[in-house]
């Protein structure tokens, strides 16, 4: 129950406003000030009336006090008690007037006069007597509230010490106080009321305007406008924020500039080298086709060419004969004079066929994988095959020709793919072989794998497992010759069910081969 109302109470402090919790607080501040000031004021108001009012007491118990010292006979004693009733009499501030003789440890009455019905504890006149020190007690009486005051007598009466009890009303005390306690609260409640006035009004000009403005700029700076700032107008505390949030968006702006020139630097080497990928991937898909086309060529050139050359040779030796009709030796001449154009027709396309010259640098494998990975990257996420690259730290280049490199990678990367149409695994390794200065490099699937009878023939042209339509056989044909061309060797690892590795065998770059590049 009580930790309710506590969650209650704290939630609704957290959901007040500055304006409020300040005004709270300062009524809380002042009335709390105000009843101690009040109090304060009080107290000591209450102490001068009660001082005075006991120095009149004093001065009516030392005129009795020594009047009864002169004259302690009976007749006195008759003289002192119509003189105390005369007093009480003619005094109506005073209550009730008593004398007490005090020996030892007894307490005698001598004589008095009241309007009022008290009597003095033996207990309290004897303890004034042995302290010789006037003692005043608040009283309150049917009459109202009076002040007692007990006076020790000075000097000794035989062997006995005079103590006067005096009592006085108070009333007028009482309502001298009371009257400054009504005014003290009227005046109190009247500037309470004019501070909270003053607070209400001077809480615009000094916290709600600039607590505004601070708002204000806040939010322009989050809505994109990092230009605008706070303005200063006093060096207040105010101002020390206005300042430090100035300082932070300056800052910030520096940040978000350097940032958009960073982006834009970027977005510029994006471009450039998504441009480099594209013209990379044209020429290895133009080099490739180019081998593929080459590879064709050269076998069609094979197979044709040996009938030709029997076609042509056949037909010189027959117009070697002689003797023929001339109608027959036209058409032998024209079969020759076709047979050498149909040579000519196949050693041209051979020849615009033919490869570039390969172009040997020094190049690492890191950079070789860098620039063939990318290329590969929408067939891998398509046929949902991780790539894993392990190369050794120390691996050293190679001197090789870019973009045959880059071609022999990819037709081996592209059977990989196929070897795998429900998802896998590809694996390139690089490390150098020493003593020989070569490096190997492996590439590995998890696919289904090839017979020992595949693995030999699929090097050779157009052998391939299979059925789709266009040219098939050719990829392992022109890894092969591109790693002939690098005077390097390749190796097939495979069994059915356990994938397929291929290890390249390149030789690495020398000291002669980095002074040519």
């Amino acid at each position: 129950m009580f930790k309710k109302i506590f969650i209650k109470i704290v939630t609704y402090n957290d959901n007040l406003t500055v304006r409020v919790r300040l005004i709270a607080m300062s009524v809380v501040g002042l009335a709390l000030t105000m009843a101690i000031w009040g109090f304060i004021q009080l107290t000591a108001l209450d102490g001068i009336l009660v001082e005075q009012h006991v120095k009149r007491l004093e001065g009516v118990a030392d005129t009795i006090s020594t009047f009864y010292q002169y004259f302690p006979t009976k007749r006195g004693l008759k003289a002192l008690d119509l003189a105390l009733k005369d007093f009480i009499q003619t005094d109506v501030r005073l209550a009730r007037i008593d004398i007490f003789d005090t020996s030892h440890n007894d307490v005698d009455y001598v004589a008095g006069a009241s309007r009022v019905q008290y009597e003095w504890p033996d207990n309290i006149v004897a303890s004034t007597r042995d302290k010789n020190k006037p003692r005043y007690v608040r009283i309150e009486t049917e009459s109202g509230p009076a002040l007692g005051l007990l006076y020790p007598a000075p000097g000794e009466t035989k062997n006995s010490r005079i103590v006067v009890g005096i009592i006085g009303f108070s009333r007028a005390n009482a309502e001298i106080v009371n009257k400054a306690q009504q005014l003290l609260i009227f005046s109190s409640i009247g500037l309470l009321m004019f501070i909270l006035l003053v607070l209400g009004l001077s809480y615009r000009w000094i916290i709600d305007r600039p607590l505004k403005m601070i708002i204000q700029t806040i939010d322009e700076f989050q809505k994109g406008q990092y230009v605008n700032r706070i303005p200063i107008v006093h060096l207040d505390e105010w101002g020390q924020i206005s300042q430090h949030f100035n300082i932070m968006a300056d800052e910030i702006q520096e940040v978000m500039k350097r940032n958009l020139d960073l982006n834009r630097h970027l977005e510029d080497r994006v471009r450039e080298e998504t441009l480099n990928v594209v013209q990379l991937q044209k020429q290895v898909a133009d080099l490739k086709q180019l081998t593929a086309l080459g590879q064709l060529t050269a076998n069609l050139a094979h197979d044709l060419g040996t009938p030709l050359h029997s076609i042509g040779g056949l037909a010189n030796l027959l117009l070697e004969r002689g003797g023929w009709p001339p109608d027959v030796a036209h058409k032998l001449n024209l079969i020759v004079q076709q047979t050498q154009r149909l040579d000519n027709v196949i050693q041209n396309v051979r020849k615009a066929t033919r490869l570039p010259e390969p172009h040997f640098e020094v190049l690492t494998i890191q950079q070789i994988l860098s620039e063939t990975l990318p290329l590969i990257e929408p067939f891998l996420q398509r046929n949902k095959v991780e790539m894993r690259v392990n190369i050794d730290e120390d691996v050293k280049p190679l001197y090789a020709d870019r973009y045959r490199i880059q071609t022999a990678l990819m037709n081996i990367i592209q059977n990989a793919l196929e070897a795998m149409p429900q998802g896998g695994e590809i694996n390139i390794s690089a490390q150098n072989l020493s003593p020989k200065n070569f490096q190997s490099i492996t590439i590995s699937d998890t696919g289904a794998g090839m017979t020992s009878d595949m693995v030999e023939k699929v090097c050779e042209p157009f052998f391939s497992t299979r059925r789709d339509e266009g040219l098939r056989g050719l990829g392992l044909a022109i890894v092969r010759d591109i790693i002939k061309v690098h005077g390097g060797t390749m190796e097939i690892k495979s069994a059915s069910g356990q994938g397929t590795s291929i290890i390249l065998i390149l030789p690495i770059a020398l000291q002669d081969n980095a002074s040519h590049t």
